[in-house]
């Protein structure tokens, strides 16, 4: 049976309405549909509705974004440069917290989860701060500490996304510590297979996909870990045509928070280094995951995350039109094809050049591409390095 009652909160736009539940009685629509906008929805509630009947299998889920509501009061910011230091020891105290828990779970010890939480709140304000200082940095990465920067990046990234959509603070952590745990059964997870240097056999493949079994029971020995936090970790490798694993979850058996998890875990993987592959540009891999659009993400959601962080984000390796090579530094939400560029390399002589800040805002100069870190065999990390020391 497709239809099932919900709490009125739980109505979203594009939902096929069957009928309205108020303290009293149950309430036949007259002309059942879908939901056609957010104002539908606030005079149910008004009106005193409590819960609808919702026909699931005749609805279409839309995640109405307005991007203007991302803009910062660039005012209110903490500046760049101070964010920046705070950011740094941030990362290292957020990755020596996430990399204490992965022990304690390989020990078999109990997690705690009162510093995860702190490093939570920590992340979240930096971010109110000013975002830019967070990733910038969170790009650096080592091969051999791919399980916990993963797993931070999510964090950060989930974070990111649920601000650009308006959630609230107490959400954003939540979404952070989802992201902390959310590959916490890869710690069960056999070391030859999890760390192998090449493509996984089928049989070593349904080994992997374990992890999220070997989570759920991990998940559960934690104490007062939410039920957000949870979805982050059970959700983000299904798919919305009931593909994926582990339950095989399909359309809106998936959670909100599942899908976002999806998508931020697809491109932080894409975007990384692994012993096996390298890494890929953020405009390369949106390239491949809005191939994924509609039939394994969300199409709107998957949208909206493309206008949260550009297809240049912030951290991210661009060639600019006149041959030099940069960092992008701090967006620029008025045009995301124009944020601040820290340039340090000219590809067309192949040399480095004097460090130099470039707003493309006003300059005449363009991006020409998104570079992979790889391309050149040069000490990118170095440069991030510089505005923390």
């Amino acid at each position: 049976m497709s239809s099932k009652t919900i709490a009125i909160g739980d109505l979203k736009v594009g939902m096929f309405l069957l009928a309205f539940h108020d303290a009293k009685q149950k309430i036949a629509v007259k002309k059942p549909g879908r939901v056609p906008s957010q104002q539908v929805i606030d005079k149910l509630i008004n009106d005193g509705i409590i819960e609808v009947t919702v026909d699931f299998e005749r609805s279409t889920f839309t995640t109405k974004i307005e991007p203007a509501s991302w803009k910062r009061d660039k005012s209110k910011l903490v500046a760049f440069d101070n964010e920046i230091t705070r950011a740094h020891r941030l990362l290292k105290e957020s990755k020596a917290t996430v990399n204490k828990m992965l022990e304690n779970v390989f020990a078999e010890q109990a997690v705690d989860l009162e510093p995860i939480n702190k490093a939570a709140d920590d992340i979240v304000e930096s971010l109110s701060n000013n975002s830019d200082a967070l990733h910038s940095l969170s790009a650096l990465r080592t091969k051999d500490a791919y399980l916990a920067e993963h797993s931070l990046n999510v964090g950060v990234l989930l974070a990111t996304f649920g601000k650009y959509l308006g959630w609230p603070r107490s959400d954003l952590a939540q979404l952070i510590v989802g992201g902390i745990v959310h590959d916490i059964g890869k710690t069960r997870v056999k070391l030859e297979i999890l760390n192998k240097p090449g493509r996984l056999e089928p049989e070593e493949f349904e080994h992997m996909k374990l992890h999220q079994v070997y989570s759920k029971s991990l998940l559960n020995e934690i104490e007062n870990l939410t039920q957000m936090s949870r979805e982050v970790s059970t959700m983000h490798h299904e798919k919305l045509d009931g593909n994926g694993y582990p339950l095989g979850l399909k359309g809106e058996q998936i959670s909100e928070v599942g899908r976002m998890s999806s998508i931020v875990d697809i491109y932080d993987a894409l975007t990384a280094s692994r012993c096996y592959k390298k890494a890929m540009s953020p405009a390369a891999a949106l390239k491949i995951m809005m191939g994924l659009s509609g039939h394994h993400l969300d199409s709107e959601l998957l949208k909206a995350f493309i206008l949260c962080i550009g297809f240049y984000p912030v951290g991210s390796l661009v060639e600019l039109s006149n041959n030099l090579l940069g960092l992008v530094w701090e967006s620029n939400e008025d045009d995301m094809k124009k944020p601040l560029v820290k340039t340090f390399y000219n590809t067309q002589y192949n040399k480095y050049y004097e460090v130099k800040m470039i707003d493309l805002a006003t300059s005449n100069l363009t991006i020409k591409r998104g570079v992979n870190p790889f391309e050149y065999n040069i000490d990118i990390d170095a440069y991030r390095h510089q505005a923390a020391n």
